[in-house]
C-alpha cells in the first residue's frame, strides 16, 4: 500500500475547508494559531501516518497551496543467479 505525507503552505492558505472533507483519512484541520493575513490555515496532522498521497485535497485546493509526496513501495527483486547455459562440445 502507497504511503505519502502533504506539506502546506500555511502563508498562502485562506483556510477554505474544501481540503478538509476531502481527504479520505482525515489527516487535515483547521490550525488554531493565525497566518500573517488573518486566516485560519488548514495543518496536516497526521501521527500514524495515513495519508495515502491521493493529492485529493491538492486538486480540490484553490490556492495551490498543497504539495503531495507519495512513496511508493518498491517490489522486492528476486535475487536468484541465472542459470549458467551449458556449452556443447
Amino acid at each position: 500500500m502507497a504511503t505519502g505525507r502533504i506539506v502546506i503552505d500555511a502563508e498562502r492558505c485562506k483556510g477554505c475547508e474544501l481540503c478538509i472533507p476531502t481527504c479520505p483519512p482525515s489527516v487535515i484541520l483547521l490550525a488554531e494559531s493565525l497566518n500573517t493575513k488573518g486566516y485560519r490555515p488548514a495543518l496536516y496532522a497526521d501521527p500514524s501516518h495515513l495519508c495515502t498521497g491521493c493529492a485529493l485535497c491538492a486538486v480540490v485546493c484553490p490556492d495551490g497551496c498543497i504539495t503531495v509526496f507519495r512513496d511508493i513501495p518498491q517490489k522486492q527483486k528476486n535475487h536468484k543467479q541465472p542459470k549458467e547455459a551449458l556449452a556443447h562440445v
